[in-house]
């Protein structure tokens, strides 16, 4: 048996059938924990397909996934019902396999955290918060009524530690009422993005980067356009590229054509794997972010993990990271300010020195963030 401390995480979201990206960022914090622990995820997945619970189980590297699939049912009475037989149903699974758990981590509040205080009251299992959430932020402000507020209250005061990935959702958390005690934990950038090198300019241009789901409610894709209009009236020295697809891929491609962007200076690549996405950094002279709200903002630790300069709204970690040693900090929505600060940056790419960028997200890699949790589960457990 292994004397290793055995985690449990139970989230809200995580990579299943339906969707292979859901929850990733959970998957590579149970991997940054498994170098140090043994883990098991526990997912429940209300699925309006089928008529009997499923369960998959198998091990992703060195984490056993246990996802239930748990029928879907109209009356709130009868799903959580369904929802209590899945989890007894998984969590037997999971004894199974380690016995019982030292120690759960939700991610994401508020159902799985009510899960681990059943733990808590019945096995005496203490359990810790990680928070990803944009629920709790004023642009897209989820966390409403009565009951889901006391629960969540109730679940933090008797979490261990509450984990938000930014400093931003923290302070948001907080202006909402939830109480306990609370550390920022970081979300996790691949190691490739730090290992690739800086590749010589392809072409004559000079290249900004943005990578995006395409949900421009959030992501504010439009907004970027218009700067970039803006700054081609007065220098044509440089590219856009555009990485990803989304909701709005199509109305935004369609927005371009209604601006005046000269042929050339706007790429449009489509979707591309992380691999690809590192590659596209390593050519880039600048990121731009113009989101209006954000928890973390994986896409600026990745560009600092490449060492490319970052222009972005203070959202997410931003505000924390983005220094004027590694980039420059523009007010929401102000695509004029945009248009000036790249104009800047492009002038003065050399006074931004990519190691001493990369050097700054060294706290974002799977080894630091893992310890990290070691670190809070062992106050949790009183071996501090």
């Amino acid at each position: 048996m292994s004397s290793k401390t055995k985690v449990l995480f139970l989230s809200a979201w995580y990579p299943n059938r339906y969707d292979a990206m859901a929850g990733l960022f959970v998957r590579k914090h149970a991997e940054a924990v498994s170098q140090y622990a043994d883990v098991s995820v526990l997912y429940l997945h209300l699925d309006d397909k089928i008529d009997d619970f499923q369960i998959v189980e198998q091990s992703y590297n060195d984490v056993r996934e246990i996802v239930v699939y748990i029928p879907m049912k109209n009356s709130r009475l009868s799903l959580a019902f369904n929802l209590l037989k899945g989890f007894r149903l998984g969590y037997r699974r999971v004894r199974a396999h380690f016995g019982q758990p030292d120690i759960c981590q939700v991610n994401t509040l508020t159902r799985n955290g009510v899960l681990a205080l059943l733990l808590k009251m019945l096995h005496r299992i203490p359990y810790v918060v990680v928070e990803h959430w944009t629920r709790y932020l004023p642009d897209n402000f989820l966390y409403t009524g009565f009951l889901r507020r006391r629960a969540t209250e109730l679940v933090a005061r008797n979490a261990a530690v509450i984990m938000p990935v930014s400093s931003m959702l923290r302070q948001a958390m907080l202006k909402q009422g939830i109480k306990g005690r609370y550390r920022v934990i970081s979300n996790i950038v691949d190691d490739f993005f730090y290992t690739t090198p800086r590749a010589e300019r392809d072409n004559d241009k000079k290249r900004i980067l943005h990578v995006s789901c395409f949900l421009d409610r959030q992501k504010n894709i439009s907004g970027i356009l218009r700067a970039v209009e803006l700054l081609c009236r007065t220098r044509r020295d440089f590219e856009l590229v555009i990485v990803g697809t989304g909701v709005d891929f199509a109305s935004i491609k369609d927005f371009a054509q209604t601006l005046d962007i000269p042929q050339g200076m706007l790429v449009f690549t489509g979707e591309q794997t992380p691999n690809e996405v590192a590659d596209w950094l390593s050519r880039s002279d600048l990121f731009v972010m113009f989101s209006n709200y954000e928890t973390a903002c994986v896409v600026v630790m990745e560009s600092l993990a490449a060492g490319v300069p970052v222009v972005a709204t203070p959202t997410g970690i931003v505000p924390d990271f983005i220094k004027d040693n590694n980039g420059q900090i523009v007010d929401f929505n102000d695509v004029d300010a945009l248009a000036e600060k790249m104009n800047m940056m492009l002038d003065h790419l050399d006074r931004y020195d990519s190691s001493s960028i990369r050097a700054v997200a060294e706290v974002f890699r799977s080894r630091y963030v893992g310890q990290q949790f070691i670190n809070e589960y062992n106050k949790a457990l009183g071996r501090d």
